[in-house]
């Protein structure tokens, strides 16, 4: 009962809230107002039902962890699916299934399909960047698309003054990447949370606006175009064939993203850096070097984020600094956060779903952002550790382990039998 007045105060609110919007309508040629009022009652009708439902799922939610029951059956369900993911020849079958597929896709769909994959994958290389500064290292940052403007203005520019192609260049933005990102980090190692993610966003729009105004470097607003796309060995393809060839580039180079983020993940640094996130206090009393391990962060953040802005600029053949605001570095952390921080099939989940959701969401015509979003606000409430949380290591003691522990001799005994000995 108390849930029916709430939700009936909220649907009063929000039609006192669009009473001007939704139901007064001027019409200025016969100079006459028109009242809408059926549209002020599906405003109150629709405010009730999701104020209903919402407050339904929110006092199941609460009282979800009291009941063994649910809890207990949620947790065989989950060991279950545990258990056949682990099993070897499941694992592998899947994994060779979604390699068949990806390897097809750009035979099994348009290039209007092909063409939105290749940018699900360059937001994937953006995700795994930023998730080892904000997933792993916890450095909150909101200016990471200045690195992405970089690597892609250095193509942009090397190939409009020196001539030089997508290969050579390559490697030079990831290097310029990881030099910007050392010279972000040098200023920012005295400061975490909210303060770096200050600076952090003001060093992207500081980026950005060198972008948009200097203009006889960078031609300003109007951007560099013809910018040329990878080639292989010289060979010239047809606008088809420079698709699909784009979309396996693409892939590799996400390919080689993920070995390299997961193997830097499991390695000596990966749990320095997760070291650093949980507690840097902690952290430096453990030996580890704080400020090498923050700047190592930044600098390999910045790397893959500058290699994608190089396949971003080679895959549009234009930027210019529109294509680089705030809302690409929102769009990038949302990636990060909703996938599941830290986690690398996570992230990789959740870029797939932030920007392929948008694209086939058009049916909705105009209100396909507002239900984007609604579904972004559901999921975050529900489900506040991602998609996919990340998966710690746990050392498993094996009984043979134990069993050889207990047959080898103790100390105390080995010194007993030298001293009788002697």
């Amino acid at each position: 009962m108390q849930g029916l007045k709430k939700s009936l105060l909220t649907a009063v609110w929000f039609m006192f809230l669009t009473f001007p919007i939704m139901v007064i309508r001027v019409d200025t040629i016969e100079k006459t107002i028109v009242w809408r009022w059926e549209n002020l009652a599906l405003v109150g009708i629709s405010a009730f039902l999701l104020s209903y439902v919402w407050r339904f799922f929110m006092t199941r939610r609460q009282m979800g962890g009291s009941k063994q029951g649910a809890s207990s059956a949620a947790a065989d369900r989950a060991q279950a699916l545990q258990t056949l993911i682990e099993d070897r020849r499941v694992r592998y079958s899947l994994i060779a299934a979604f390699a068949i597929f990806v390897a097809v896709f750009p035979f099994l769909f348009s290039m209007y399909q092909v063409n939105i994959m290749i940018s699900a994958l360059i937001y994937i290389m953006l995700g795994l960047g930023l998730n080892i500064v904000v997933g792993l290292a916890g450095l909150l940052d909101l200016g990471f698309v200045a690195f992405y403007a970089v690597g892609a203005y250095a193509y942009a520019l090397l190939n409009l003054h020196f001539g030089l192609g997508f290969w050579a260049v390559l490697p030079m933005a990831a290097f310029l990447g990881a030099f910007v990102g050392i010279l972000l980090g040098f200023p920012v190692l005295r400061l975490r949370g909210d303060y770096l993610a200050i600076v952090t966003l003001g060093f992207g729009e500081i980026i950005r606006l060198v972008l948009e105004n200097w203009g006889q470097f960078t031609r300003g607003p109007s951007g560099i175009s013809n910018i040329p796309r990878p080639d292989l060995f010289g060979v010239e393809f047809g606008l088809q064939g420079r698709i699909i060839y784009m979309y396996y580039v693409v892939l590799a180079l996400v390919l080689f993203t993920i070995l390299v983020v997961t193997r830097l993940k499991y390695s000596r640094i990966g749990r320095a850096w997760m070291a650093l996130r949980e507690d840097e206090i902690a952290c430096q009393a453990m030996g580890i070097d704080k400020t090498q391990t923050k700047l190592m962060a930044f600098a390999l953040g910045a790397t893959w984020a500058a290699m994608a802005g190089v396949v971003f600029a080679a895959k549009t053949s234009f930027i210019n600094p529109a294509s680089f605001t705030f809302l690409e570095s929102a769009m990038i952390l949302s990636i990060v956060v909703l996938g599941g921080m830290g986690s690398t099939v996570g992230v990789i989940m959740g870029a797939l779903i932030l920007i392929l959701l948008p694209e086939y969401l058009r049916a909705f015509a105009e209100y396909r952002m507002i239900v984007f979003g609604a579904i972004m606000v559901v999921f975050m409430v529900f489900r506040p550790q991602g998609l996919i949380r990340d998966r710690r290591l746990k050392r498993r003691f094996h009984p043979s382990e134990t069993r050889g522990v207990e047959a080898a001799p103790s100390g105390e005994a080995v010194a007993r039998g030298v001293g009788s000995h002697g």
